[in-house]
């Protein structure tokens, strides 16, 4: 079966007539949603902890934080498509394993075919590992140097706090090393919901909700402004 679900993505760059041409390339092929555009790794670090994103349009020589160093930082679910007028960064970009490295300027031909990778290699494994946590009931996280076994059915809610998150189950807390973004990308879409940059929230376990916030056990919990649309057509299905 072919999988036709939209790609989020992201443009990075600190030069607008770049972000411009790529944006305008893009809007072009069929199935690719940006979600925004940003300036710098600053900027680009704020909307993937608020939003899933699965491809990164990557310039490498930006102010403060580059590409190669932002690329290194970044969950290694999310893939990378360098975009960039610097040939020497190459191989140290294909060390990250990123899909394509794109020379400016940038044609639109140029841009398709790396997201036509995109679409052969990655968007394939991503579909794969959906279908594999659809059909597990359960995740191993990292807490205190062991791997934990984690029910799916015990999550009651999910908190997160920088660097690290806290998985609130039925009976005790799991504190992980790992960002709220990662954590997401395991957990099945019919069972959680991300409510806000901070929380995730088992469907199952939440008690009462309005379009502002949603209960669970007596606690309640904000949406935010970013999350409010998708969270109550998610929730939409319920009434």
């Amino acid at each position: 079966m072919q999988n036709n679900k939209p790609i989020s993505c992201i443009i990075v760059d600190d030069e607008t007539m770049a972000r411009e041409v790529i944006s305008s390339h893009l809007s072009k092929i069929n199935r690719i949603n940006i979600i925004a555009n940003c300036k710098n790794a600053m900027e680009a670090f704020d909307c993937i902890s608020k939003h899933r994103i699965d491809l990164i349009f990557l310039d490498i020589n930006m102010p403060e934080i580059s590409g190669i160093s932002f690329a290194k930082s970044i969950n290694k679910n999310i893939k990378i498509i360098f975009t960039t007028a610097y040939r020497d960064y190459a191989i140290e970009g294909f060390e990250l394993q990123a899909v394509d490295y794109v020379l400016k300027p940038i044609s639109f031909e140029r841009l398709l075919k790396a997201v036509n990778t995109y679409f052969e290699v990655y968007s394939n494994q991503s579909k794969a590992l959906e279908e594999l946590i659809e059909s597990n009931n359960f995740i191993f996280v990292r807490s205190e140097r062991i791997m934990v076994k984690i029910d799916f059915k015990d999550i009651s809610y999910i908190e997160s706090y920088s660097d690290y998150i806290k998985i609130h189950l039925n009976s005790k807390t799991i504190v992980t090393r790992e960002t709220i973004s990662a954590i997401e990308a395991k957990l099945p879409k019919h069972q959680f919901i991300r409510i806000h940059r901070s929380y995730i929230v088992s469907i199952n376990s939440m008690t009462s909700f309005t379009n502002e916030y949603i209960t669970i056990s007596g606690k309640s919990f904000p949406i935010s402004r970013s999350y409010k649309k998708h969270v109550l057509e998610c929730l939409d299905k319920y009434q």
